[in-house]
């Protein structure tokens, strides 16, 4: 797993229970393995957005993370909702995620991530302005 290297998102993750904080850094890992496997991203950006770890690429929409103690069952990916992005995903994968509006893709804990579906929406937000013009995002 890859460290992070900036404090205030480690503080952010180390917030979350353990059992949330093991799942949400594994998202965080798929996000990071994505971006060093495509030859359309060269750098990613591991910041704070609102309060949530997020990941911006140079081309690319910015993917953010969290879990919501409202919520305590559950924790996303967040997506630009004014991208088309949530409705491509929607589109192709309708059947392998759970979404919320046109904004994330929800995860229950005891879910199983379908990891090659989701690295394929990681990538296509990650290159989103290199896509954007394409007909379903080039899928």
């Amino acid at each position: 797993m890859d460290k992070i290297q900036n404090p205030e998102v480690a503080d952010v993750f180390n917030t979350y229970p353990k059992h949330i904080r093991e799942k949400i850094m594994v998202l965080r890992q798929l996000v990071l393995d994505t971006a060093s496997e495509s030859d359309d991203v060269t750098t990613v950006e591991e910041t704070l957005k609102w309060g949530e770890p997020s990941y911006l690429t140079k081309g690319g929409s910015t993917i953010r993370m969290d879990w919501k103690k409202s919520k305590p069952e559950q924790y996303a990916l967040y997506f630009n909702c004014k991208t088309r992005l949530v409705d491509t995903f929607k589109e192709r994968y309708g059947n392998k995620f759970k979404f919320e509006g046109n904004r994330s893709i929800i995860f229950s804990i005891n879910d199983t991530i379908p990891v090659d579906e989701l690295k394929y929406c990681i990538l296509l937000s990650l290159t989103y302005h290199k896509r954007k013009h394409l007909p379903m995002l080039g899928v």
